[in-house]
């Protein structure tokens, strides 16, 4: 235990454990779900204490069990992932807005969530006359459009503008940058999506600073 003016505070071993768990199951190539034996070898502990934490987290709806014995996320997490989103919103807004700003297109920001692209902050321009409806909690595969694909270039340690045209809606063009959050554990982008062609060169200042503010604000 932590003594008076010790600088290492005291964590709940449990709950670290629980939180590593779920963090597992998030991962893509682990989509299909693990073994209670898999868990136990991935957190160095024995499998009783992997089958308290699963029952555990069973009775949250976090996790769930199929006739095979394999665990994977329960529809829990999406409902706090539900209630994340709005905080999400109110927090990356003010660089988002100067971004759409700046540029005249939609901003947001997009992670990664498994073998999708989720976008947990939208903010779209006032000044054009038309704007690209991207909504928050909007998803789509990875593998498409400019804000997908930055994530995976995030995934992969490489830093470059990520460009689209009509891949997720027809018309419109997009431009992501990759980013990477919480020490490389969060996949992420940063980009604007737009109804007119938009000039990188330009863009690619404006989203940078952008995606500074970004990270800073999530750590």
């Amino acid at each position: 235990m932590s003594g008076p003016g010790s600088a290492v505070p005291e964590i709940s071993q449990t709950l670290d454990r629980g939180l590593r768990l779920l963090s597992l199951l998030t991962r893509r190539e682990h989509a299909a779900g693990l073994t209670v034996t898999e868990l136990a070898q991935a957190l160095g502990v024995g499998r009783p204490v992997v089958y308290r934490l699963v029952a555990t987290l069973e009775g949250h709806d976090l996790v769930r069990r199929d006739a095979a014995g394999r665990v994977s996320l329960g529809i829990g997490v999406t409902a706090l992932t539900g209630s994340v989103l709005p905080t999400l919103q109110g927090t990356l807004a003010p660089p988002l807005r100067e971004l759409a700003e700046a540029v005249g297109a939609t901003a947001h920001v997009t992670i990664d969530d498994g073998d999708e692209a989720l976008a947990v902050a939208v903010v779209e321009p006032s000044w054009p006359t038309f704007s690209v409806a991207y909504r928050r909690g909007a998803r789509h595969p990875l593998t498409q459009g400019a804000s997908g694909r930055a994530v995976l270039a995030a995934r992969a340690g490489r830093h470059t503008l990520v460009t689209s045209e009509g891949e997720l809606q027809a018309g419109a063009h997009g431009i992501a940058t990759p980013l990477l959050l919480r020490g490389g554990a969060l996949a992420a982008s940063v980009g604007v999506v737009s109804l007119v062609a938009l000039d990188p060169a330009l863009v690619a200042p404006h989203l940078h600073t952008a995606a500074g503010r970004v990270a800073e604000l999530l750590g």
